[in-house]
């Protein structure tokens, strides 16, 4: 039988090169890059330690690029989530709370060493934009986004859009007083941004490890300590209501200012069983309102959605 003058071709392995899109979660311990296909398939990952050195961190985002090109054999639109924000008047890094960041010009040397544009947003806010488009707040109005982890951020979304601020400080609620302090709250811990009793410094992950020590002289991480009380174990039970109170005052002021339809939790303390429930139930007592219909979820792609969202910062 003759060969068919219009043979099948095998479907390509992935799509054509200017449709992947690489994202990158530069966060505190790790980071995590993806390339996306145009439909938002993950079809390649990598993951690696976070460096504690400005130009190690370049490398390793230059190393992480290459790694995920190289099999797919393209070059990708890259998008990237940082610690902190790039002030667009001098491209120097700010407000972040991996501290060898700030004031350098993390975009420009990218950019250099990749000879791309690169697009770098906020990791909370690429988070946010993440769940608001397919994930945990899909079709929500008003989103607010929530980092627990290594730090204390947020994003904030409004009808699909991030809502960066003219300062670029929207969502930063880690960034305010611990509201309704406890006698014991005062003045509270010192932040690396030169305030005493910021949010982070109490409901983050190490921040939550500190508050453990100092009630129970046991030295253990913020899993450690959510794993030990969903065993019972007493020290451990106490220091996640600790954690509760706290965060859910806190939570009570961005309702009172922003009343958002659905606060969305990421980081590593959102892996907490239960945490989402608790603190819906336990933030109304604070908000300024008879009846609270705000809902507490849980992000929906887990450790992907800050990849996730950096990668569609090119649409």
């Amino acid at each position: 039988m003759p060969d068919s003058p219009h043979p099948t071709v095998p479907a390509p392995r992935v799509p054509p090169p200017r449709a992947i899109r690489i994202g990158i979660d530069l966060g505190g311990t790790k980071i995590e890059a993806v390339a996306l296909d145009p439909a938002g398939h993950i079809v390649a990952r990598e993951r690696v330690p976070t460096p504690r050195s400005y130009p190690e961190t370049v490398q390793a985002l230059t190393d992480l690029v290459g790694a995920l090109e190289r099999p797919l054999g393209v070059q990708a639109t890259v998008g990237i989530g940082i610690p902190g924000v790039v002030v667009p008047e001098t491209g120097l890094v700010k407000n972040a709370n991996s501290t060898w960041l700030i004031g350098q010009p993390l975009q420009r040397d990218l950019e250099t060493a990749l000879a791309r544009a690169v697009r770098m947003e906020n990791d909370a806010n690429c988070f946010a934009l993440s769940e608001a488009s397919d994930g945990a707040a899909a079709g929500a109005r008003v989103v607010f986004g929530v980092i627990m982890g290594t730090g204390c951020g947020g994003g904030i979304v409004v009808n699909g859009q991030l809502l960066t601020g003219r300062n670029l400080i929207a969502g930063e609620w880690g960034h305010n007083p611990l509201p309704w302090p406890q006698l014991d709250e005062i003045p509270g811990p010192p932040c690396y941004c030169g305030k005493r009793g910021c949010i982070e410094t109490w409901i983050s992950g190490p921040a939550v490890a500190a508050d453990h020590t100092r009630a129970t002289g046991e030295t253990l991480t913020a899993p450690e300590i959510m794993a030990a009380a969903s065993r019972g174990e007493p020290g451990a039970v106490a220091t996640r209501a600790r954690l509760v109170h706290r965060a859910a005052r806190s939570l009570a002021t961005v309702i009172n200012v922003l009343d958002p339809d659905v606060i969305v939790l990421g980081g590593g303390l959102s892996n907490t069983e239960g945490l989402a429930t608790d603190l819906e139930r336990a933030v109304a007592p604070w908000v300024f309102s008879d009846r609270v219909t705000t809902q507490v979820v849980v992000n929906r792609h887990g450790d992907a959605s800050g990849v996730r969202g950096a990668a569609w910062l090119w649409g």
